[in-house]
């Protein structure tokens, strides 16, 4: 075969493998998409036909929520009670006054805010004073003591509830850090589910620390080191990027720690992108120092998948995406660029800010290389301490508030992960400030903003 038949050979078969992974994907989507709809069609049925729905009502920030959430769903329906499932964003007034009861279930994140998962409702439905007289509701809150403002959302949200006039099927319960007493005496409230729960496989499972690598000597800030895992046993499990994966640890077994995932399952490994955490007293954080010091290669350690529905692309995959973050907040938005890279899909633009160039330019040939083959559109890189004056992602956004605007009357969809004090609090303010309030309502309210901060 001569030179032109390799190189046409070769496009055809570049071709073939393209679509061959486009209808793979869309088969996914596909198949994720009608399993969810025969759930919701099967909670919805009862032995009853004639029994009220009852509303289980969410707002969740990493997935906890909307898990604890559906798990009541089912016991619920198991008692033969007709039962409908919904994000607190995707509830309106009319919906909620109709209602005879509504379970909420209700995260709180940084100081005391709303979860994403319910910032429309809290604008469009929490401010105005209807009149639920005829609704009977209890609250789940989840939270954590380290924060000032404990469950702020939940204890919020129960107010607001009893001032309109409806009353409590129960009290309000709080959750400290999925404390397993609380969810049961929360699960016993709505039938028999929670002690089956408490018997279950938690899911956690040995995987093999295969790489450690520091990307960042020399930085004024914490090590940050890229690890790859595998599964000690089995095929690797499947995720989708925008996932979490919870790390076990001995010392503290109440609190598994959160990390991103930096990679897809195409890649064949389970990637992390993870700061050490060192404290005052000089010792390691626990999940951090375990997974950058303690561990050596070849070790073991417990850990678990944490699909983060809030974060996937689900419904965002055909639109331009802007991806922001700080930090080790790169994690979740390189996940997000493999997946766009491996379906071929180019109109991406990143805005990211770290301390210095020379020592803390992450993933820095990746980057590059992405945007030298189009897989990146648009590559912004904001170092604070490159000069006098600290400039960060927030800033940049606002010198590039015309290009932004013009992205987002384009469709497209933010993600944003990282810090939540001082970058994600900076973010939303410019975003805010550039969309404009009619724009920004759109962009909220058909979930094309996304966001993984802690």
């Amino acid at each position: 075969m001569n030179e032109a038949g390799l190189r046409a050979f070769g496009a055809v078969v570049t071709v073939a493998a393209y679509a061959a992974l486009c209808v793979a994907t869309y088969a996914r989507h596909r198949r994720l998409r009608l399993t969810a709809e025969r759930d919701a069609a099967a909670l919805s049925g009862s032995p009853d036909a004639s029994a009220p729905v009852t509303l289980v009502l969410f707002a969740s920030q990493t997935g906890q929520a909307e898990m604890i959430a559906r798990q009541t769903a089912r016991q619920l329906h198991a008692s033969g009670t007709p039962v409908r499932v919904l994000e607190l964003n995707a509830l309106d007034f009319v919906t909620l006054a109709a209602a005879r009861r509504a379970l909420f279930v209700a995260s709180t994140y940084g100081e005391g805010d709303a979860a994403d998962g319910a910032s429309v409702f809290v604008e469009h439905v929490m401010n105005a004073s209807p009149d639920l007289s005829l609704l009977r509701y209890a609250v789940l809150a989840l939270g954590d003591r380290q924060y000032t403002n404990f469950c702020a959302f939940g204890r919020a949200l129960d107010e607001w509830l009893f001032a309109t006039g409806a009353q409590r099927d129960a009290n309000r319960i709080d959750v400290d850090n999925s404390d397993p007493a609380a969810l049961a005496t929360w699960h016993a409230q709505w039938g028999s589910l929670g002690g089956a729960i408490a018997e279950t496989d938690d899911g956690f499972a040995p995987w093999r620390l295969v790489t450690r690598e520091r990307l960042n000597p020399g930085s004024v800030g914490g090590p940050v080191f890229h690890l790859a895992l595998h599964p000690e046993t089995g095929a690797l499990p499947e995720w989708q990027s925008g996932d979490l994966v919870q790390i076990a640890v001995a010392s503290d077994p109440r609190r598994a720690r959160d990390y991103s995932i930096s990679s897809i399952h195409g890649d064949g490994e389970l990637q992390l992108l993870v700061r050490q955490e060192r404290h005052p007293d000089g010792t390691l954080g626990a999940a951090s120092g375990l997974l950058t010091s303690t561990l050596s290669i070849g070790d073991s350690i417990a850990l678990r998948l944490r699909p983060h529905r809030a974060f996937r692309l689900d419904g965002n995959e055909e639109r331009p995406l802007i991806l922001i973050g700080n930090g080790t907040g790169l994690a979740g938005l390189r996940a997000h660029l493999h997946q766009r890279a491996a379906v071929g899909r180019h109109d991406n633009w990143l805005v990211f800010g770290e301390r210095q160039a020379a020592f803390d330019f992450l993933y820095r040939e990746e980057l590059e290389d992405w945007l030298g083959t189009g897989v990146l559109q648009r590559l912004d890189m904001v170092f604070s301490r490159d000069q006098t004056e600290r400039r960060y992602v927030q800033h940049r956004l606002l010198q590039a508030a015309v290009s932004l605007r013009a992205w987002l009357a384009n469709g497209a969809a933010v993600y944003v992960c990282g810090s939540l004090q001082g970058m994600a609090t900076g973010v939303d303010a410019a975003l805010r400030e550039i969309a404009g309030e009619a724009l920004w309502h759109d962009i909220t309210a058909s979930g094309r903003y996304r966001r993984d901060i802690y």
